[in-house]
């Protein structure tokens, strides 16, 4: 196995958690450049890999590709339900993506993934859950972690961990809530401390963290090495750095301006001009809990053009509000 980057990290690890249509290779150097230790891909279908294996060009291969300005590791996370899916998939994207690391997916509760039986579905299937984890560890070099959550079914994080305890993943991302919970609701710090027991890998606590002060307090009851952050970064990238300097920062609507229409033009560079409708969900989130948002919002939900997003920024900052 080449060097477990996992192993050399400090304390608290913060990592950008892996988030479908949003923890895309413009956010992940935004979120890097805040201080992001890790930053881990939008889910791919190791399915579709497998079905266009001969196709590096593929749609799935780009949701993995990376950029070099892109700062800390990168992990590459893949769904899907067959372990040979898995191990074709794994062997490709080491080969083709040169990810720092590999993740598998075992706590998204969308339905469309579910029904494909991956995601929180697969947490449900000890034994195919386990076979799709070897068939990874034996195909890559690269050090392999899994995202779980705190219950799928009948099946808790702890049940999960003891039936794997013997294989090598390198770490563990428990989102704190249970499928049946969704994205709602308490975070189980408990259980994410209690698996201390039965896992000696890393463990981020994920779920529930939008600041600096329930950054800290999820820290200190799950006892965790460190924290996914995912909706909580969405318009505040900043939130790393508040987190690594333990303290909050009040921006201004010029800092915030900037680092909107940094994402933009980043967007634009990497994926295209027509990148930048996909774009506008991100560009809202900029717009959250600021003065003049909702007119804001407004504007930001029809742009096609990164000056239209520049225009629209600059006169936001000169407005007096």
């Amino acid at each position: 196995m080449k060097d477990n980057f996992w192993h050399n990290l400090e304390r608290p690890i913060l990592a950008l958690a892996p988030m479908a249509g949003f923890s895309d290779s413009p956010f992940r150097i935004i979120t890097s450049e805040y201080g992001a230790d890790v930053v881990y891909s939008e889910m791919a279908s190791v399915t579709s890999i497998f079905y266009h294996q001969n196709e590096p060009e593929h749609r799935t291969f780009d949701i993995l590709k990376s950029d070099p300005a892109q700062k800390g590791y990168y992990v590459a996370q893949l769904f899907g339900s067959e372990p040979e899916h898995f191990a074709v998939a794994v062997r490709l994207v080491e080969k083709i993506i040169k990810p720092d690391g590999i993740d598998i997916n075992f706590g998204c509760p969308v339905g469309k993934v579910i029904k494909q039986g991956a995601g929180a579905d697969l947490m449900k299937d000890l034994p195919r859950a386990r076979e799709v984890i070897k068939a990874v560890l034996e195909s890559t070099s690269l050090p392999v972690s899994i995202k779980i959550r705190a219950a799928a079914g009948p099946v808790n994080a702890l049940d999960f961990l003891k039936n794997i305890a013997d294989l090598p993943v390198s770490a563990v991302m428990i989102h704190g809530r249970t499928l049946a919970q969704g994205f709602v609701g308490e975070i189980n710090c408990e259980l994410i401390r209690e698996a201390r027991q039965c896992f000696s890998g890393v463990i981020l606590a994920n779920g529930g963290i939008n600041n600096l002060e329930q950054a800290r307090e999820i820290l200190v009851k799950s006892g965790a090495d460190g924290l996914g952050l995912a909706r909580g970064v969405l318009g505040r990238p900043w939130l790393f750095q508040e987190i690594k300097d333990g303290r909050e920062l009040e921006l201004s609507k010029k800092e915030i301006a900037a680092i909107a229409v940094r994402h933009a033009q980043l967007e634009e560079k990497l994926k295209g001009a027509g990148a930048i409708v996909e774009l506008r969900k991100h560009l809202c989130w900029y717009a959250q809990g600021i003065p003049g948002a909702s007119h804001l919002r407004g504007q930001l939900v029809k742009v096609k053009r990164v000056q239209e997003i520049e225009d629209i920024f600059a006169s936001w900052v000169e407005e007096k509000i």
